[in-house]
């Protein structure tokens, strides 16, 4: 890459990080004989010392939380206390929650492995949906480690507590992997699912050590405390050994200077891939959107395909294939035998997928924690290794690929939940009152007994507790797990049917229904690992596509419109002492209507006609707060700057928000009107991207005022000039004729709204 002009002269910074040498402990003495016998035949010579000190720890009862960088070695932080209790003592239980289903299965194989070369009869399963009715009771009655995820732990485990009496019994360890994925509503909920965890095994008298793991966060001890609701013992002193490693931040050539237009990032990306797979390096690209994978991995397979047309060299990976094909594609990397793999978001967490040399970033993915992650895909072994983020022209890419010191001096996000979330709370009360009666007195959690006490009140005030004797018995006939979603709303998916031989229609993948309308409109071409199918029929109400396969030289692309209106206002108030400026709150419904698609060639990207999407709009009510502006407080800015300043202070409140509401960024919205239908006046939305809402703008409401002065102070002492990704997100600029910047217009939009 050095070697080449073409590719240096877009290169804006070369980082390389040095190697690092492994830092090595002994074994135990306390360890059963056969563990480091088994794991020298496996190549682990010795403990690293953030293994060691995690055995040490876990050995004393203490509870851990585990933050070294992509594969360190984790998995042996818990997996050798685990077996070293069961192989002492033979009864201790274990309890492993991964929050997807593919990493679990991906952990029972290499827990499988270290089984077999001890020889010993430990039994390990999977719990899942995919698990057969057959071995379920199996499972419950004889398995050592339990391998499930919160979804079925929380609708399938606990309310069926009385099946697993011999799990709760002996329950000595629970891990929860990538303990970072649990932020926001996900993690407020999963914060309650461990509650009620830990409500069982106090029932069952059993007292277990939680062991997590996480990537690298900047507040992992007060996350991981928020989540488990235990002092943690951090364990971040890396003792495993890292080849070099180099990170190249790519800018594709300018080419169109007037508007600031740069070479399409995804061409660029191909074509670093196609230069490494030419070369032989075996490379992950990582893509922002599925089309994206898939219009990468066609050019990709048609580079390597061989006179039989086989092409299994270079495979896709994303969201929507069957899981059978998803496993299929992992081994194939472990093996050897597929040397380059296209992927979303989808593979950042810690699947093993092998020994890669390089990975693509098609796009900043978004925060410096995802792109480490993402980077460290490559390089999981000992040898140098690349990453090269390829920048689009987006305001934050070109922030980003042009201020490198930004990114590495800055630290990785926090992560956020709020567990005593009004609304999250008296669900998973519901579902632990079905699971065992409330005691007048008890208390939930870190809930105090008054607390609680109020809560099962308000519920038997409802009919649905019923309290006798000082006790509150679940009475309706609902079973309330079926109706607690952990991930927010219920996954709605759409089969996608092949149907291209008459004689056998076979289901070839997956779609969320919020996605169809974009990619499975009639008349779209849908790309399946470089293949292409044309949308035939979409059967909305059956919930299935229909698709035949062509030979399609372009694929499509829909445009998305959405809108926002109020439907019910509960509350207005002056946001601070004008009447000028007012915050309300209330109900509002979101719309999202696909309308139109283009063609798009596959090779060179060029629009070849367009077509209408006839497909019914996708609703969401749920619940918001806004501010407004009066036609008074506006009537001598510049619209242009006032458009300018709303801009600066979305990004910022979607930023700063979450910080009060005890958030991810991902479960709140925030949208602008300069003239809104409602108002008639320039208004900016917070809203619960949830349907329904779960109280998170409800208490921005509240905290409105607080919220828009921490914002405020966040642009004013940020050292940029004129705006950045940290303060107004660098996503405007005001015409050169005017002067200024965004950064002044947002501070100006600031006094507007009376936040001095």
């Amino acid at each position: 890459m050095k070697n080449d002009a073409a590719f240096t002269q877009n290169v804006s910074h070369w980082r390389t990080i040095p190697a690092r040498a492994a830092c090595c402990a002994d074994f135990p003495d306390w360890l059963d004989a056969r563990i480091p016998d088994s794991l020298r035949k496996l190549g682990a010579a010795k403990p690293y010392t953030h293994q060691r000190k995690a055995w040490d720890a876990i050995r004393e009862g203490r509870h851990v939380i585990i933050t070294t960088p992509t594969a360190s070695g984790k998995t042996m932080c818990y997996n050798i206390p685990v077996l070293n209790s069961i192989l002492k003592e033979g009864s201790p239980r274990a309890l492993y929650l991964f929050p997807t289903k593919a990493l679990g299965s991906d952990q029972v194989a290499s827990l499988y492995n270290i089984i077999q070369t001890l020889g010993a009869d430990i039994k390990t399963f999977t719990f899942d949906g995919d698990t057969p009715a057959a071995a379920r009771r199996v499972i419950r009655e004889a398995g050592h480690i339990v391998v499930t995820n919160p979804d079925m732990l929380h609708a399938n485990i606990l309310p069926a507590h009385t099946k697993w009496v011999k799990l709760f019994e002996n329950l000595k360890y629970i891990v929860i992997d990538e303990l970072h994925t649990y932020r926001g509503v996900f993690g407020s909920n999963m914060a309650n699912v461990m509650r009620r965890l830990t409500r069982l095994c106090e029932f069952y008298g059993s007292r277990p050590t939680v062991i997590c793991c996480s990537a690298t966060i900047a507040n992992p001890l007060e996350f991981g405390r928020t989540i488990v609701e235990r002092e943690l013992t951090l364990i971040d002193c890396n003792g495993a050994p890292q080849g070099e490693r180099h990170v190249i931040f790519y800018n594709p050539p300018v080419i169109n200077k007037q508007l600031g237009i740069r070479k399409g990032a995804v061409n660029e990306t191909r074509g670093i891939a196609c230069d490494l797979l030419a070369s032989d390096v075996s490379s992950i690209v990582f893509a922002r959107s599925r089309l994206q994978v898939e219009v990468i991995t066609h050019t990709l397979k048609t580079r390597v395909r061989d006179p039989l047309g086989n092409s299994g060299r270079v495979r896709g990976y994303r969201g929507g294939y069957l899981p059978s094909e998803r496993r299929d594609i992992e081994r194939g990397l472990r093996d050897g035998s597929v040397k380059a793999v296209v992927s979303t978001n989808a593979l950042e967490l810690g699947v093993d997928i092998g020994s890669l040399e390089a990975c693509v970033m098609c796009g900043y993915p978004g925060t410096i924690a995802s792109t480490w992650q993402q980077a460290g895909r490559a390089g999981r072994r000992k040898g140098a290794s690349v990453a090269v983020m390829v920048a689009t022209s987006s305001a934050l890419d070109q922030y980003i690929i042009t201020h490198p010191d930004y990114f590495f001096g800055q630290s990785p996000e926090h992560a956020l939940c709020q567990p005593d979330n009004f609304h999250v709370l008296v669900n998973h009360i519901k579902c632990a009152a079905y699971e065992l009666p409330f005691a007048d007195g008890d208390s939930y959690g870190n809930v105090d007994a008054e607390s609680t006490r109020q809560l099962l009140q308000n519920l038997t005030d409802n009919h649905f507790l019923r309290s006798v004797g000082g006790r509150f018995h679940w009475m309706s006939e609902e079973f309330p797990a079926s109706e607690v979603h952990l991930r927010s709303a219920g996954e709605e998916n759409f089969l996608i049917v092949d149907i291209t031989r008459p004689d056998h229609h076979a289901v070839i993948g997956e779609m969320d229904r919020f996605t169809v309308p974009m990619l499975l409109h009639e008349h779209a071409i849908y790309l399946h690992e470089a293949r292409q199918f044309q949308v035939e029929k979409l059967d909305f109400p059956n919930k299935k596509a229909f698709v035949r396969q062509v030979d399609a030289d372009y694929y499509t692309d829909a445009d998305l419109a959405t809108s926002l209106r109020v439907i019910d206002k509960f509350d207005e108030t002056p946001l601070l002492s004008s009447e000028d400026v007012r915050k309300s709150m209330g109900e509002v419904l979101v719309t999202s209507m696909a309308t139109i698609f283009k063609k798009m060639k596959l090779d060179t990207h060029e629009t070849l006609g367009f077509g209408m999407i006839d497909l019914p709009e996708s609703q969401m009510q749920t619940t918001a707060c806004w501010i407004t502006l009066s036609d008074a407080a506006t009537h001598d800015v510049n619209q242009d700057r006032l458009q300018n300043g709303l801009v600066g202070i979305s990004h910022i409140l979607h930023n700063i928000a979450p910080l009060y509401l005890m958030c991810d960024k991902r479960d709140i919205a925030v949208h602008f009107h300069m003239r809104d239908p409602f108002s008639e006046q320039a208004t900016i939305f917070l809203y619960d991207s949830i349907p329904g809402g779960v109280g998170l703008s409800d208490k921005a409401f509240e905290l409105m005022p607080t919220i828009l002065s921490h914002a405020k102070d966040t642009v004013l002492y940020c050292p940029c000039e004129s705006g950045c990704p940290s303060c107004v997100g660098a996503g405007a600029s005001v015409p050169s004729d005017m002067g200024g910047g965004m950064k002044t217009d947002t501070l100006s939009a600031f006094r507007l709204f009376g936040v001095e």
